[in-house]
């Protein structure tokens, strides 16, 4: 439906569209993957080989707080930080009060959405980066040293090109999470993609120049995956299963190591925290009423009813490939796992349109149903989107269930209920209860769905943000982003938990 779009091309809108509007979008767009891209990278490589390979005083508490900022969604980092920041903020404000002249760059710039977005999103390559450096050994580092290298030769000779398909992998996630991002870049005024396809369909009303705006940025979501599959492919390596390698840091370095977690952690987490709760406490109970119980209760029953359908969706289709492990039944699962490359506001755009064109043609045959403005769109996007995200633990969690156990089992006369019920569900059920917990969180974040398919009435936690940033009122933000930001915990828990083990 999306490239289908172009059928239909209004040479007005796209005389437009190219002379004052797309130059800005692609500039943007470019400079916002390039900065996040190098800054997330320098942040996730660093701390995952300080907490993996170094010794210092907190590593093990940084180990796993450094995972804290994936329940920090990012326009929640965004607006917490331009409230702080800002002209207006407290912190110039104060200082202008004694008479110190503010020297700080503006919040609301390039530099400062590139910023925000590395910090909510660095920990998708610290995760990969710091397991990759776990599993190296001893042997590769050793040789290198009896070579004549250095340790910081060894890092960028042999540590580092070992690690890269790992950090390569979590560079593609936050790439793909950049390109998705709404209520970031809608916070900071900062012109993409997605804030365009947005526009055009709210404020003026083009659906066929949204689409075509969302099948450009779907081009260069595919472009990216395409580059990342190139460049991996031209790697090969193994891992050495020896020893773990470990660096004592000694006075200065281990500060030094110290401070630069302490740093990011603050920065990332602890800081707009604390900030929330302030506001909460010093404003915003007062915006508390019975509307809060609407938002929460309808964020929650989406994601729960989500999380139960794709857990469910998810085990249905690893059984099925497990039974009939054929093209076809790869393919299905392939092509699965393809929506979480899909931008919120593509997959919204891309799902609202057919099923409004299907409305009308069952209202022309006098038939009253609407399928574009219900929670089954709602639900269907929600489907495509986080797919993928529950058929991971699924897929994991199914290794552990091996033929010969069906194969004990069935000998012992158990029939295919009996195991699936005494065996395999037991010893998935971690995996299922994973999947579960990590989409509910992310359909509690997840906002430009939510915004453009949402029926009228059904605004969520995400959607009460959303509407109170947009004017300014980052007081009476708080109190639903520190909702949403609890909700996330839980799956930085379940990471930390499987990571330690």
């Amino acid at each position: 439906m999306v490239f289908a779009s172009w059928r239909l091309v209004s040479p007005e809108n796209w005389q437009h569209l190219r002379s004052w509007v797309l130059p800005e979008l692609f500039i943007n767009t470019g400079w916002l993957i390039v900065g996040v891209a190098l800054l997330t990278t320098l942040l996730g490589t660093s701390l995952g080989w300080l907490t993996a390979v170094c010794r210092f005083p907190g590593r093990r508490l940084f180990s796993w707080a450094l995972l804290l900022p994936m329940a920090m969604p990012a326009y929640v980092l965004a607006f917490v930080y331009i409230g702080l920041l800002d002209f207006s903020g407290p912190l110039q404000t104060s200082l202008r009060e004694i008479g110190i002249s503010s020297l700080m760059p503006p919040i609301r710039s390039r530099g400062g959405v590139i910023i925000v977005l590395s910090l909510a999103l660095y920990p998708y390559v610290y995760l990969v980066a710091r397991q990759a450096f776990l599993s190296q050994g001893t042997r590769a580092i050793e040789v290198a040293q009896s070579l004549g290298m250095s340790r910081r030769q060894a890092f960028y000779k042999v540590s580092l090109p070992l690690a890269a398909p790992w950090i390569l992998g979590g560079l593609l996630l936050v790439l793909l999470e950049t390109l998705a991002d709404f209520g970031a870049v809608a916070t900071f005024n900062y012109n993409t993609f997605t804030t365009a396809i947005y526009k055009s369909w709210f404020d003026l009303r083009e659906p066929n120049t949204a689409l075509q705006l969302a099948s450009v940025l779907l081009g260069i979501a595919l472009l990216l995956m395409l580059l990342e599959q190139l460049t991996r492919r031209r790697m090969r390596f193994s891992l050495t299963h020896s020893n773990r390698y470990s660096i004592d840091l000694k006075r200065g370095r281990a500060l030094a190591a110290f401070s630069w977690c302490a740093l990011i952690l603050a920065l990332g987490f602890v800081i707009p925290a604390i900030q929330l709760l302030s506001w909460i406490f010093s404003d915003a109970l007062a915006d508390l009423d019975s509307r809060y119980w609407g938002f929460a209760l309808r964020s929650a029953s989406l994601a729960g009813i989500t999380a139960l359908l794709l857990a469910s969706l998810a085990l249905l289709l690893r059984y099925c490939r497990r039974l009939a492990p054929n093209q076809i039944s790869r393919s299905a699962e392939w092509l699965s796992r393809l929506g979480y490359a899909l931008p919120g506001t593509v997959l919204a755009i891309g799902v609202a349109v057919p099923l409004a064109r299907f409305s009308n043609t069952l209202q022309s045959w006098g038939i009253p149903v609407m399928l574009n403005a219900g929670i089954g769109a709602l639900l269907l996007a929600y489907g495509i989107r986080f797919f993928a995200v529950a058929i991971n633990p699924v897929d994991k969690a199914m290794l552990n269930v091996t033929p010969s156990m069906d194969e004990a089992a069935r000998s012992l006369g158990a029939g295919f209920w009996r195991v699936l019920g005494r065996i395999h569900l037991p010893m998935i059920s971690g995996g299922l209860f994973t999947a579960m917990a990590l989409v509910f969180v992310d359909v509690m974040k997840e906002m430009p769905i939510t915004l453009l398919v949402r029926p009228f009435g059904w605004d969520t936690l995400a959607v009460r943000v959303f509407e109170m940033t947009s004017e300014g009122e980052w007081e009476r933000a708080a109190l639903p982003a520190l909702a949403i930001v609890i909700t996330g915990l839980l799956p930085v828990f379940l990471l930390v938990r499987r990571t330690e083990k």
